[in-house]
C-alpha cells in the first residue's frame, strides 16, 4: 500500500508489485514543466507504475533542480521506482525514444512528454480502456486550458466514436482521415467531451490520425511493429516519430483516443526547433 498523506512519510514503504506500468519521459532542460508532470504521476493511484526519465540537457541533469529531486523522492516514498539515465549524445527524438522503450520491461509503455500534467486517475482510465480494447495503443490528446473559451466546431467536425470493436486502421498523411489531427487542436476534446456527458470513471474512445504527449502503448506490439528502431534512417534533427510509431501500430492492431482527456498541457515553447524532417514522410513513404 502506497502511503501518500501527511504523517505518513516516515513509515517504511515497501515497493509496489511489478510495474503493469513503464513511464518513458524523455527530457531536454524544462526543470519546471517536468516537476510539474511528476507530480501529476504521483497524485495516480494505480495501476503499479514505475517512471524511467532519460535527460539529455546540456549541463547538469534536470533532476538536480530542487523541484524535480523532490518529486522524484516522493515517488520513490510511494514505493514507485524511479530510474534516472543520462543519454547523451543527442541524436534525435526517434533515438531517443528507442533507447526510453529498450529500458522497459512491463506490459504496457506510456510514453509522457515533460510538459504534462495527468489529472488523478487518468492513468487508471487509460489502462482499463487498453485492456477492454485490446488495441495498440490509447492516446490521451493534450488540453491547452487556456483555450477554454476558443470553441473550433470547423476543427471538430472528423471526430467519430469507435462504436464496438477498436479496428485495425491504415491511416497517410494524404488521407481523408488524417484531417482528425485537428481534433487535438486547443482545447477540442475539452469541448467534445462535454457534449457527450461521460459519467465520472468512464470514458469513450474514438478514431485518431495520431496523438501527440501522452500515448500508452502495449509494448510487445509496439516492438513488433518496430519500435522506433527507424531512427537510423533520419537526421538527428527531424520531428513526427510518434506519428511512425502509432500509423504502424494502428495499421496491425488499431489505436483509440481516450475521452475525456485528462493531459493537461503546460503550453511551454517547443524544445524541438529544427523540424525539417518530417519522419512520416521519409520512412512511411519508402
Amino acid at each position: 500500500m502506497t502511503r501518500r498523506h501527511s504523517g505518513q512519510w516516515a513509515l517504511p514503504v515497501p515497493e509496489e508489485p511489478p510495474a503493469e506500468v513503464d513511464v518513458l519521459i524523455p527530457t531536454y532542460g524544462r526543470e519546471a514543466e517536468l516537476a510539474v508532470t511528476l507530480s501529476g504521476l504521483a497524485a495516480q493511484d494505480g495501476p503499479a507504475f514505475s517512471v524511467t526519465i532519460s535527460d539529455q540537457t546540456d549541463g547538469d541533469p534536470t533532476w538536480e533542480h530542487p523541484a524535480v529531486a523532490a518529486m522524484v523522492r516522493v515517488l520513490r516514498a510511494q514505493g514507485r521506482k524511479v530510474r534516472l539515465e543520462r543519454h547523451l549524445p543527442r541524436q534525435g527524438m526517434a533515438e531517443q525514444r528507442d533507447f526510453l522503450l529498450g529500458l522497459a520491461n512491463a506490459p504496457l509503455v506510456l510514453f509522457l512528454d515533460n510538459d504534462i500534467w495527468l489529472e488523478p486517475g487518468m492513468l487508471a482510465r487509460m489502462h482499463a480502456a487498453i485492456r477492454e480494447a485490446g488495441c495498440g495503443f490509447i492516446g490521451a490528446a493534450v488540453q491547452g486550458l487556456s483555450y477554454l473559451d476558443d470553441e473550433r466546431p470547423q476543427e471538430q467536425e472528423p471526430f467519430e466514436l469507435w462504436e464496438g470493436a477498436v479496428e485495425p486502421e491504415r491511416v497517410r498523411r494524404t488521407d481523408e482521415r488524417f484531417a482528425r489531427w485537428t481534433l487535438h487542436n486547443a482545447a477540442n476534446l475539452t469541448h467534445i467531451a462535454r457534449s457527450l456527458e461521460i459519467p465520472d470513471g468512464g470514458w469513450r474512445l474514438y478514431k485518431v490520425a495520431w496523438v501527440g504527449g501522452c500515448v500508452l502503448y502495449d509494448r510487445d506490439k509496439l516492438v513488433e511493429c518496430g519500435g522506433f528502431e527507424f531512427w537510423k534512417e533520419l537526421p538527428a534533427a527531424h520531428a513526427g516519430e510518434d506519428v511512425v510509431a502509432q500509423l504502424r501500430v494502428m495499421e496491425r492492431y488499431g489505436g483509440a483516443g481516450i475521452l475525456p482527456s485528462g493531459a493537461v498541457h503546460l503550453e511551454a515553447p517547443t524544445t524541438v526547433t529544427d523540424r525539417s524532417t518530417e519522419a512520416s514522410e521519409v520512412i512511411l513513404d519508402q
